[in-house]
């Protein structure tokens, strides 16, 4: 009994076919446009998709910060501060990595404009990482946003608060 290479072939090159489409749909988005819904201070859905601000954190919805020996809801007003700065317009967002929440981690673009880096540039999110340390220190020197008074580092805030 001879072996037919020629339909393994086939099946092989069909099953590399459809991995590739199937990788090309979940991890090399490069670009996402639309006008988005926000959610909080670094997240949108934008199209159906779910995007995280990359490089930046901005404190949780619920979360509350002091300022003058007052509370007051810094969650709140950052993710009123990103509504602001979209005014309901179409946002470009680009990027290739999902969190582990199947996030799209992205920087996005409001004509031309970075809004990761001008929401921690207002003092409305901390840099994540190195990615907005200059715009990070700009903001704490100014005491804009949350650097008008006291607060808790987000991640801090989540760790603290797992249910949220």
């Amino acid at each position: 009994m001879k072996f037919d290479f020629s339909k393994l072939i086939v099946i092989a090159a069909i099953l590399l076919f459809a991995g590739m489409l199937w990788l090309e749909d979940m991890a090399f988005k490069d670009e996402i446009s639309g006008t988005p819904r926000v959610v909080d201070g670094d997240s949108l859905v934008l199209n159906g998709e779910k995007v995280r601000l990359k490089g930046i954190d901005a404190p949780e919805l619920q979360q509350k910060c002091e300022k003058e020996g007052q509370s007051w809801r810094c969650g709140r007003a950052s993710t009123s501060a990103l509504r602001k700065m979209i005014r309901s317009q179409k946002v470009d967002c680009q990027g290739t990595e999902f969190d582990r929440h199947q996030r799209l981690l992205a920087t996005c673009f409001l004509n031309g404009l970075n809004l990761n880096k001008n929401m921690v540039k207002l003092g409305w999110a901390v840099s994540y990482g190195s990615a907005y340390k200059p715009e990070e220190r700009q903001a704490k020197g100014q005491r804009v946003g949350i650097w008008q008074g006291k607060f808790e580092w987000p991640s801090d805030w989540r760790r603290k608060n797992p249910r949220y």
